[in-house]
């Protein structure tokens, strides 16, 4: 306990640098994959594609190919290190050496190698749109209707990582029950709650699914990185049977928490009755 004690302060600011360094990353995110993509087909400011240039041509220009080759690599850099990390031999040699902070690396890890792709990213201008809404009013209305169905998507993404405990998936929850000497957090939670978080890895698949792809134009990048992102979270995806049983076991137990009536509303009626 001394141990504890001595770094306790140290795995703390780590931790909630940790938790600021993901938050701002998180926001970042959302700017790469929503605003600027909706933001420049409302205003119109900046070309995101050229529908004027042949594919043909578009695909023998050496700044296309430059583009796609960069950003395919950078694709492949976040997601050999998202899932090298999640590996179980590395995961289990990562917590033997990093111990309580293990959750915390791997975020920051995760929220690094994600901003190094969101600053390096290369548009591909100069390559036609795959597809483009571009005739009134569909030109006008349809952006907005992307930006409101985005804000939503975003708002329940938010609520998802409420839900499954924020502060654990970033690692703040792991070092305040080591310094108060309360163990892992995720021992506490039952057998069947242990083995949905071993296989539930993105619990927004959906909602990520919808930001990814619906938008008023589509570039050659962004075509790439929704491909790969979206290939990548159904190779992820492994949840079976016994853990959609489980979520539909606790989805019907909130149900029927919320259904009941408050406690002083049935003392009332009850004694409505005896009288």
């Amino acid at each position: 306990m001394a141990s504890v004690t001595v770094r306790g302060p140290t795995i703390c600011i780590l931790a909630l640098l940790n938790f600021v360094f993901v938050f701002i990353t998180g926001a970042d995110f959302v700017r790469f994959i929503s605003f600027r993509a909706i933001y420049h087909n409302i205003t119109g400011e900046t070309k995101i594609c050229q529908d004027s240039v042949p594919w043909s041509v578009a695909l023998r220009d050496s700044s296309v190919l430059w583009s796609v080759c960069v950003d395919v690599g950078l694709l492949a850099f976040f997601t050999a290190q998202h899932s090298l990390l999640a590996w179980a031999p590395v995961k289990q040699a990562c917590k033997g050496v990093l111990g309580v902070l293990n959750r915390t690396v791997y975020c920051s890890s995760t929220a690094l190698t994600l901003q190094v792709l969101m600053r390096c990213w290369q548009p591909v201008t100069m390559a036609p749109c795959v597809w483009a809404v571009r005739h009134a009013p569909w030109s006008t209305w349809f952006p907005l209707v992307c930006f409101a169905l985005h804000f939503l998507c975003w708002a329940v993404i938010c609520s998802i990582l409420l839900i499954f405990d924020y502060a654990e998936l970033l690692g703040v929850k792991q070092v305040y029950y080591e310094c108060l000497g309360l163990g892992d957090p995720l021992t506490l939670k039952s057998p069947r709650a242990q083995r949905l978080f071993a296989h539930l890895r993105h619990p927004v698949c959906v909602e990520l699914g919808v930001v990814l792809w619906l938008l008023p134009a589509l570039s050659l990048d962004r075509l790439i990185l929704a491909g790969s992102l979206s290939t990548y979270l159904v190779l992820a995806h492994s949840l079976d049977a016994h853990d959609l049983a489980y979520l539909r076991h606790q989805l019907s137990s909130k149900l029927q928490l919320f259904s009941l009536p408050p406690e002083g509303s049935v003392q009332a009626g009850n004694n409505h009755k005896e009288e």
